[in-house]
């Protein structure tokens, strides 16, 4: 688990199945992309999101409310996929960019800052690009990548 920001953490989906680890990082909600994990007092949103194919925009704008939400409500979210790389970070860059009023670059250069392994699929990289108006190629973050 990840954490980007004091609120906002990356996970993978084995994390929200261990009750110790959230209550130890205080996570009080978590959007899951892979499948749906139930735990006792802990908000959850399950959106189903494939990795590799292109972002459905309700399933996007869903799960940023969601996150924008909890945050509001003081919670800390973990927002969780299969392996916490591609459809995690997807949905972390897409919730920085709307809270602190990031361009997509700079919200993916936040998430690498503090999760090295955050790469959102190219498909899904086109898809935010797409919902938000910004033409940011794929290549940059490969650029990015190399530091």
């Amino acid at each position: 688990m990840h954490p980007i920001r004091p609120w906002l953490y990356v996970g993978k989906f084995s994390e929200t199945q261990d009750d110790v680890m959230l209550r130890r990082r205080g996570i009080g909600a978590m959007l899951q992309l892979a499948d749906s994990v139930k735990q006792p007092g802990i908000p959850s949103l399950y959106v189903p999101v494939e990795d590799g194919e292109p972002l459905p925009q309700d399933l996007l704008r869903m799960g940023v409310e969601f996150v924008r939400l909890e945050k509001a409500l003081g919670r800390n979210v973990l927002i969780a996929c299969g392996a916490g790389i591609s459809r995690s970070a997807t949905f972390t860059i897409a919730a920085l960019k709307e809270e602190e009023a990031l361009s997509l670059l700079d919200a993916f250069q936040q998430v690498r800052a503090k999760h090295p392994e955050a790469m959102p699929h190219p498909a899904l990289w086109k898809s935010l690009c797409e919902y938000y108006g910004e033409d940011v190629p794929y290549a940059k973050l490969l650029e990015n990548n190399r530091g």
